[in-house]
């Protein structure tokens, strides 16, 4: 059987998605918080409205709000891009920044 994901940031799987319902969570934000879907960089804009279609679908409640929360330190975009490196290094090196 092949691996099926609901949420590629945070990988997810279909298996881990039904196995949450199984296990009680039937509302968006409860599956959120027991499977990690919608946490990572896309903050849910990829898998929550394919994970609310199959929640349901399976009977759980779509209703409540979805909370999507920034992360936890803001991350420069200049770190993200690796050019707070590129920096630390011409500054070490005694390059004048651009």
């Amino acid at each position: 059987m092949s691996k099926v994901l609901v949420c590629r940031c945070e990988d997810v799987t279909l298996h881990d998605f039904e196995d949450a319902i199984a296990r009680g969570y039937v509302d968006i934000e409860s599956v959120k918080r027991y499977t990690g879907f919608g946490t990572g960089w896309c903050q849910g804009k990829g898998c929550v409205a394919l994970c609310a279609r199959l929640l349901a679908e399976r009977g759980g409640d779509v209703t409540m709000p979805f909370t999507s929360r920034p992360p936890y330190h803001p991350t420069a975009l200049a770190h993200l891009a690796g050019l707070a490196e590129v920096s630390e290094a011409d500054e070490a090196a005694g390059k004048a920044p651009h």
